[in-house]
């Protein structure tokens, strides 16, 4: 096995030098974002290039993957022995490592228009060379950039290549060097585990590719992992499931909101969404579409996610659109998603057509046929935050610092506004509960918005829907204050009314004076959802293991209550599987007692819920 990679990093180091040789030194290099990275390839660029203080190496891309921080304290504890189970062996990217080393060289620079979301808060480099850009238009600040280099891991087909996981923007550069209009070397690298996409945009020939690392690593791919859906997810999802009309269109995005919308339609299928909204005790706005999904859904979307696979896989997702009843511009997901996109038959699989971000995410080319395909869309995108008019926060935070990037969010909620029966879904969570302190995500002002009020149309959270398009002020207010959480909906009020915006003899609804946590889950109870809808990688001492890490989390960033869990912890069972997997069963040094004691309280007020 040391051979092989040695001799993998030599054919990758002479491929570097000629990158160098053939650029003149002078290196612009187009990078897809996510999957499609030759972490290789690239790893060996950035190792010459450094080595080369007269040589310059540019690099514009997003969504560079890396697993969560898992350097100190119960990360570590939890993360680091189960690290290659839970994200794959993925090879670390170099320039990552470097850039948040603060160790770049002068003569790198990387610049991302889409983060790992909170990945890159804090490291200056990353934030200054951030540039803001929706996905469609990321190909226009690609071009005016004149890349002299593109990188793609490829996956094998009997005839050439397929880009798979990364049609995205790839297609189009390769369109246009097609054609003439542009002109950089293509460099590949393949890697069977890729799934292999088939289709006429995702097809590279053999000829096109001036180097190629092949045979290679194949190393393992990135692999999101699944987290419990909470009380308010699943809301929310059983909420979104009442918005989606049999015949029409969807898009939903990666993450447990995403899970919870695909799990409430697979049960709106099977005939348990009636059950559960009957007793929902909450508002929503109108919107009750239910039964069964006869014609199906059509899924377009830039991410092909786990969730919209398993509507395809049940037979919710099969309203074809010339052969296809998904297209979608881009994947990164969990192993078993992988695993099942590779199993799938030919058949099967040419239902699944990957396409560039410029179809799936804008009207604009084709546009009579892409309006008679998307019919009734529900495009279901999250945020972080909303102000009470109704804007959105989804990529930026109120100091300035990116979490994330505003990736195709806006192209989709301009297409639900140019197309006939089309919304645009944004969802979030009423609350978010950080270093011991709760606060409302449903706010009177944000210094950054990332879709402004102009554009409001729906809200979920797990207080109900909150349809906001074309109201007058006054009435979003007040639907939104409808969909927040009690806690905070005083103060809002009074914000509202100092503005001018309500009336001063407004009052709230008493029926929304009980939008409180409790509520949702005495809502949810009967019903027995499920915490991993579709499965983790998690074994099960694990799964135990999560709800008492984020109260210790939550602890931290009290001090008293912090020394409340460890005092408590003293005293408390200390169940052995948990103290064993964080390897704290038997803690050496005053240190490790304290984090003992301290995940005992936790597991002690967990079990107490």
């Amino acid at each position: 096995m040391a051979e092989a990679e040695a001799e993998f990093t030599a054919r990758a180091d002479a491929i570097a030098a000629e990158i160098i040789e053939r650029t003149g030194g002078d290196i612009r290099l187009a990078l897809p974002l996510g999957l499609g990275k030759p972490v290789t390839l690239v790893n060996a660029l950035t190792r010459a290039v450094a080595a080369r203080p007269d040589v310059k190496l540019s690099i514009l891309t997003a969504l560079t993957l890396e697993p969560p921080d898992m350097s100190s304290g119960m990360a570590r504890r939890f993360l680091e022995p189960a690290k290659d189970r839970l994200f794959g062996a993925y090879p670390t990217l170099d320039y990552a490592e470097m850039q948040r080393a603060g160790t770049l060289p002068d003569n790198i620079e990387v610049s991302e228009f889409f983060m790992l979301a909170g990945r890159w808060i804090g490291v200056l480099s990353a934030q200054r060379h951030y540039i803001p850009a929706n996905y469609t238009h990321a190909f226009d600040v690609l071009s005016a950039w004149k890349p002299n280099l593109m990188f793609q891991l490829l996956a094998p087909l009997d005839e050439g290549f397929s880009l798979s996981c990364n049609t995205d923007i790839s297609s189009d550069l390769l369109r246009d060097r097609r054609a003439g209009r542009m002109d950089f070397l293509l460099v590949g690298e393949v890697n069977g585990n890729l799934p292999a996409m088939d289709g006429a945009e995702a097809r590279v020939a053999r000829d096109e590719v001036d180097l190629l690392l092949d045979p290679a690593p194949n190393f393992d791919l990135f692999s999101v992992v699944k987290q419990p859906v909470s009380d308010a997810a699943h809301a929310i999802g059983l909420h979104v499931a009442r918005t989606v009309r049999d015949g029409g269109t969807l898009q939903i995005g990666i993450g447990t909101i995403g899970d919870a919308v695909a799990n409430a339609l697979i049960l709106r299928q099977s005939g348990g969404l009636s059950e559960v909204a009957r007793t929902c005790p909450f508002d929503t706005d109108g919107f009750d579409e239910d039964g069964s999904f006869e014609t199906g859904l059509y899924g377009v979307t830039e991410m092909l996610v786990d969730g919209l696979l398993h509507l395809f896989e049940r037979g919710i997702v099969k309203r074809e659109v010339d052969g296809a009843a998904i297209h979608a511009g881009f994947f990164v997901d969990c192993r078993d998603f992988y695993e099942r996109l590779r199993a799938l038959s030919d058949a099967e699989r040419a239902k699944i057509r990957m396409m560039p971000v410029s179809f799936t995410n804008q009207l604009y080319g084709d546009e009579p046929a892409k309006r008679a395909a998307r019919v009734d869309a529900r495009f279901v995108n999250s945020a972080m935050k909303a102000t009470l008019l109704g804007g959105l926060v989804s990529d930026v935070t109120s100091g300035g610092q990116e979490v994330s990037g505003i990736g195709g969010q806006f192209n989709f909620i301009e297409q639900a506004f140019a197309l006939d029966g089309a919304r645009a879904i944004l969802t979030l969570p009423a609350t978010r509960t950080s270093k011991g302190e709760t606060t409302s995500n449903i706010v009177w002002e944000h210094p950054h918005e990332s879709v402004p009020r102009a554009y409001r149309d729906v809200i979920v959270t797990e207080y109900g829907i909150a349809d906001l398009r074309g109201k007058r002020d006054e009435d979003a207010v007040a639907a939104m204050l409808r969909i927040t959480d009690s806690r905070f909906q005083d103060a809002l009020l009074d914000k509202a009314k100092s503005a001018g915006k309500l009336a001063k003899d407004f009052t709230i609804d008493p029926a929304w004076r009980q939008n409180t946590p409790e509520r949702v889950k005495a809502w949810l109870a009967p019903h027995d959802l499920p915490d991993f809808p579709f499965g983790t990688d998690f074994d099960e001492t694990e799964k135990g293991l999560l709800p008492v890490l984020a109260h210790l989390s939550n602890a931290q960033g009290s001090r008293l209550a912090l020394a409340k869990l460890i005092l408590s912890g003293v005293f408390a069972p200390k169940p052995e599987d948990k103290m064993r997997r964080m390897n704290l069963a038997s803690p050496v040094g005053f240190g490790e007692r304290l984090e003992a004691f301290a995940l005992a309280g936790a597991i002690r007020a967990v079990s107490r819920r």
